[in-house]
């Protein structure tokens, strides 16, 4: 009756088929098939052991078949080629070969062992121990027949043995899932996966141990091995995203549920989630680009939204925060930076992230606070050059705060550009000019700012001065060493008339 059946199925899909292949072709494809296969090119030798077994299943070839009980060419060939898919690790395709090779031939014992074999590597202990129970039979009367010495098969025996203690772990394994005790779970399937590695179940079980335990990545290799295991697992790879999405990989999270999509376009909670996460993705990659291009107002507009966007998952957060802390730095407001370096190291402590914040501190002229985040920083990672270059900036900022600090002359941030560091410069000078102010203390005071002045306007309109100030390094200062000699802060004006300080000028 199953024969019948099947004829009926396979003449329904070949009556499309034209004309008839010859036994030679068929020979030809077996042929290829064993070299290929004696040199390792698995790929090739399956194509030829398929095509092969496509050829015998023309009209002609096939009513042979079944009318004859079983071609041996045909059954080998079905083994052949369910052979050649083990070794490409393509278990289900392996198992409908063996199925039709002992269909066809009950008694070939290296099949019926083989499948036992892929059976036990896919957990189903009860199939497993039948199929090796049929082969110690057989073996062991062929074997009492011959009157050899061991009449067993010591490959299935091996199974044999394997498959009670395999069955203990995995009750012990299920109780420790339900008594919550998921490390020691995970340890247990462990055992049982050594000797039942092609069983997704298995692996399923563990990765949600793994996940309970807020191993991801654990638990991201488990279900990727249970997406090659089992074809259109759409539930694998929507799982595969959601890992990959709470470990703040948004990019590779985008990537496998766009997988989900292709199995099933209208899967709801795969287009849900891929929804969102696009949008978080594309907002991610802008405050990038936005970040490296230093225009910081628009990395900032693209990081918040994120925010919003994502509500929990504390890792994609932490990208955003990360974004903002550098971005509310260069656009000069160092409060929120300080915010959101904070928000993201309680997320991840990381040395990096501590520069991050040591710059937004120094940005505010909180010498302390960035000097003790550089030193977090070190505490981290010892070699981080950022981290060293940085403390050196922070305790040099400290110690020229305490003497002249050019920005704060002329009130000018440390980001103002030439051209509004020159206007502030004319502002000051025009206030603080002595000749403005009567003979005496005011006028001595006003001499001394406007000497200030000058300096602060030498110094940050100077680009290698102004970066060696940055630094924390006075080029002005006598006792460094490495100041300009002569410098004249009346320099700058043309028209003397009397006293130094009695003059008109004209400014660069």
């Amino acid at each position: 009756m199953y024969h019948c059946g099947l004829l009926l199925v396979l003449l329904n899909l070949f009556l499309d088929v034209v004309g008839s292949v010859s036994q030679l072709e068929i020979n030809r494809h077996l042929e290829l098939g064993r070299e290929f296969l004696a040199k390792g090119q698995l790929q090739d030798a399956l194509s030829h052991y398929h095509a092969a077994v496509e050829a015998v299943i023309d009209i002609r070839i096939l009513t042979r078949i079944i009318l004859i009980e079983g071609d041996p060419n045909n059954y080998l060939t079905y083994y052949k080629r369910g052979t050649v898919y083990l070794a490409l690790g393509k278990a289900k395709f392996a198992l409908l070969d063996l199925d039709r090779v002992l269909e066809l031939k009950p008694d070939f014992t290296s099949a019926r062992l083989q499948r036992g074999n892929v059976l036990l590597k896919q957990a189903q202990f009860e199939k497993a121990e039948a199929d090796f129970r049929d082969v110690f039979a057989a073996t062991f009367v062929f074997h009492l027949l011959q009157l050899a010495v061991e009449p067993q098969n010591s490959d299935a025996y091996n199974a044999l043995y394997k498959i009670s203690p395999a069955q203990d772990d995995l009750l012990v394994a299920d109780r420790l899932v339900r008594n919550g005790d998921y490390a020691a779970a995970a340890q247990q399937l462990s055992k049982v996966i050594e000797v039942c590695p092609w069983s997704a179940e298995l692996r399923e079980l563990r990765a949600e141990c793994y996940e309970a335990l807020e191993d991801y990545i654990s638990a991201i290799s488990d279900v990727r091995s249970t997406t090659k295991l089992q074809s259109d697992n759409t539930q694998g790879f929507l799982k595969l995203a959601t890992l990959h999405y709470r470990l703040g990989q948004v990019e590779e999270s985008l990537k496998e549920i766009r997988e989900c999509l292709k199995l099933d376009p209208d899967h709801s909670k795969c287009f849900s989630f891929y929804k969102k996460v696009k949008k978080v993705a594309k907002l991610l990659t802008d405050a990038n680009e936005y970040e490296n291009e230093r225009d910081y107002t628009n990395c900032i507009d693209s990081a918040l939204p994120v925010l919003k966007l994502e509500p929990q998952v504390a890792k994609v957060r932490f990208i955003a925060h990360q974004h903002l802390c550098k971005c509310y730095t260069g656009n000069s407001e160092p409060s929120q930076a300080i915010k959101n370096c904070h928000e993201a190291l309680n997320i991840r402590k990381e040395a990096s992230v501590y520069c991050d914040r040591a710059e937004a501190y120094l940005a505010a002229e909180m010498f302390d606070d960035a000097i003790r985040d550089f030193k977090e920083a070190l505490e981290i990672d010892m070699s981080l050059q950022r981290a060293k270059q940085g403390l050196h900036k922070a305790q040099q900022r400290q110690k020229l705060s305490e003497s002249r600090d050019y920005y704060k002359i002329l009130g000018v941030p440390r980001t103002a550009s030439k051209r509004d560091i020159i206007k502030a410069y004319r502002k000051a000078a025009q206030k603080w000019h002595p000749d403005n102010f009567q003979e005496g203390e005011e006028k001595k005071r006003a001499e001394k700012r406007f000497i200030d002045i000058a300096a602060a306007k030498e110094v940050l309109t100077d680009d290698e001065k102004r970066a060696k100030f940055d630094q924390g390094e006075d080029p002005l200062d006598p006792e460094s060493g490495k100041h300009q000699q002569g410098f004249n802060p009346f320099q700058e004006f043309h028209h003397f008339h009397g006293s130094p300080f009695q003059f008109k000028f004209h400014f660069n």
